[in-house]
């Protein structure tokens, strides 16, 4: 599975880096490719470094004014520079079977919230996880409640997003909805 990562390229405390690592191991040792914004930088850098180290693949994804900061690979690996923010998360969402939302900025918020919208549209099917290492998204999970409770979201919050607690969780979920959708022989869009 193709599983794309929105997460901060910033340098973080050991409660946001520890998640982050255990869902790269757990990533790679699973065969699975992780599709990330490219940085060689932050919480980027030590989920693209775990799921190397554990033998998964990389497909990288930066955009032209951050590829200074892009990780250099070659071959098994990829690293595509888009033009801008929009045909880099155009790009990321279509290298990706499902999506995981780690901690981060206002950059990761964007990534998320057009992943959602997108989905909540039917403009894809693709499963997606918020991984809320530390409680960091616990007021996002809060505002989402009620966005749904208010009926200012057109499907269950169920159907849009999960919420998982820990990395072994978050990747479950992605792969037993992967094969319920095979089984079904929907796939992905």
């Amino acid at each position: 599975m193709n599983i794309c990562v929105f997460l901060s390229a910033a340098d973080l405390d050991d409660r946001y880096t520890r998640p982050a690592r255990e869902f790269a191991e757990l990533l790679g040792k699973g065969g699975h490719t992780l599709v990330w914004g490219g940085s060689e930088s932050g919480l980027m850098k030590v989920v693209a470094d775990g799921v190397e180290e554990a033998g998964g693949r990389l497909v990288g994804v930066s955009v032209d004014f951050l590829a200074a900061k892009a990780r250099v690979i070659a071959e098994p690996h990829e690293m595509v520079i888009a033009r801008d923010l929009a045909e880099r998360k155009a790009l990321l969402l279509e290298k990706a079977d499902a999506i995981v939302i780690m901690v981060g900025g206002t950059g990761t918020l964007d990534e998320a919230t057009e992943i959602l919208e997108l989905k909540k549209h039917g403009k894809h099917t693709k499963p997606v996880v918020l991984l809320n290492s530390a409680g960091f998204y616990d007021g996002l999970k809060e505002q989402f409640r009620r966005m749904e409770d208010e009926g200012f979201l057109p499907l269950p919050l169920t159907d849009l997003v999960f919420f998982a607690e820990e990395p072994v969780g978050a990747l479950a979920y992605l792969e037993a909805k992967t094969l319920a959708a095979t089984a079904a022989g929907q796939g992905t869009q």
